[in-house]
């Protein structure tokens, strides 16, 4: 048995999925049809040499990581591989453990740069203990014990429940809780980008794909490898991209935009809707075989008008929350405006108990909250003949222009609009986030 035969069978005892050429022709065209995270090559090669094959390999594909092996008298021609693109090099003899080793430290090298790259094009995201969740209501605590027991598993699952409940907090619960802890929570909004941005957002895009692809882009499924995907409102996702999902949750497998080699991913995919899948799929809007696929196991999230006793913890948290973050003493609210927000049903839900305590917060001028400083659709008419559900809407349209006026007046850099407005880098891309901004600057730049 020969070296190549010997670690083929300790690699693969170590559950790595692999390969094995017989020469560098053969493992080139492997490399022609396949994305691989890695190669193992000796310098001295039958044809084609371990130089030779590391340069094609880098040119078709720059995100495999190549390890050469040498014999004592080329570590000359290591170092040569090392200037053309390897990641590192062994020299023979070498034990089993060493090479297994050195194999481990580069995965996981390739690891921390996919989480790197998805941190550079993300928003903050937090993931959740179920500990973390804020709420006492029996619901809530059902879902949550069912969210640990599924954690564990490694099966498909969809949150279903309205928008704002917190789909992507049981999300993160979830992985947090799952055996893929260690490894990415790729969050993507399937809702938020058109069909074309939305397909080099999940898959990425080869340099040249598509104008303004000046450079080879991972996608997020790519970037989740080994971890989670969490693909919120999946029934707005194009049903042509739909069945490119399908292929990645029974094959594994994907191909960049733009690209003719396929990708092998090991991935967790947790989707989740505020819509009527089935009835989707009666409308011929959602493919039924994807139905079945994502809905192995259903978690439902209960609005925040079904689980009132949730509410004011829910207050209390976000109070602590924005008077931290803008620095403000306020530390408590008064018992009636307590009461007019348990007593609102909050179409917003969660998302909209945040947004109205973050205002509250904002606005409030003494150490806690007042009547007057919550806006929200309950109570008389004011005299104009606005209720405040209206006067709520137009405080967030009158945020939308400023924020928008302060980035073209900077030319849509956010830290300079930030500093212009008085906010913190931070505070600014959560109001971008919250308010659908986009500019195609940005695009360009991911």
């Amino acid at each position: 048995m020969n070296l190549g035969q010997v670690l083929f069978q300790e690699l693969k005892g170590q559950n790595h999925d692999v390969e094995l050429a017989g020469d560098g022709e053969a493992a080139l065209a492997r490399v022609n049809k396949y994305v691989y995270d890695l190669m193992l090559t000796d310098i001295k090669l039958p044809g084609m040499d371990g130089i030779e094959l590391l340069k094609q390999v880098k040119t078709i594909s720059p995100t495999t990581i190549v390890i050469v092996m040498t014999g004592y008298a080329s570590v000359d021609t290591a170092v040569v591989a090392m200037k053309n693109g390897a990641q590192d090099f062994i020299q023979k003899p070498f034990g089993l453990a060493e090479i297994a080793q050195k194999i481990e430290d580069a995965l996981s090298l390739k690891r921390m740069r996919n989480e790197i790259d998805y941190l550079r094009h993300t928003q903050e995201d937090v993931i959740y203990r179920t500990t973390d969740i804020i709420g006492t209501s029996k619901s809530l605590r059902k879902t949550l014990h069912m969210a640990e027991k599924v954690a564990k598993a490694d099966t498909t699952l969809l949150i279903t429940g309205e928008t704002g409940v917190g789909k992507g907090l049981i999300a993160g619960a979830i992985h947090h809780n799952s055996v893929r802890s260690r490894n990415n929570f790729v969050q993507v909004n399937c809702a938020a980008l058109p069909h074309h941005l939305l397909e080099s957002e999940l898959f990425g895009h080869e340099k040249g794909a598509f104008t303004g692809a000046i450079k080879l882009r991972i996608g997020r499924v790519e970037q989740a490898n080994m971890g989670t995907i969490f693909l919120d409102e999946i029934g707005d996702m194009d049903i042509s991209l739909q069945g490119k999902i399908l292929r990645v949750l029974e094959e594994r497998e994907f191909e960049r935009v733009g690209g003719q080699r396929t990708i092998k991913v090991d991935v967790r995919v947790i989707a989740a809707t505020n819509r009527d899948l089935l009835s989707l799929v009666h409308e011929g809007k959602f493919r039924e075989d994807m139905y079945y696929r994502i809905n192995v196991v259903n978690i439902h999230l209960a609005p925040i008008r079904e689980r009132k006793e949730d509410i004011e913890p829910l207050v209390r948290y976000f109070i602590r929350r924005y008077a931290k973050e803008f620095n403000k003493q306020v530390s408590d609210i008064d018992p009636a405006a307590l009461r007019t927000l348990i007593d609102y049903p909050w179409p917003g839900n969660v998302r909209e108990i945040r947004n109205c305590m973050e205002r509250a917060v904002l606005l409030a001028e003494g150490d806690f909250i007042r009547p007057d400083d919550i806006s929200i659709a309950a109570g008389p008419k004011s005299e104009e003949g606005a209720d405040d559900g209206q006067r709520l809407s137009s405080l967030a349209n009158t945020e939308k222009e400023l924020i928008l006026d302060a980035l073209k007046r900077h030319e849509w850099v956010q830290k300079d609009a930030a500093k212009a407005l008085g906010i913190s880098k931070r505070v600014m891309h959560y109001k971008i986030q919250k308010y659908g901004i986009t500019h195609h600057r940005w695009l360009k730049n991911r």
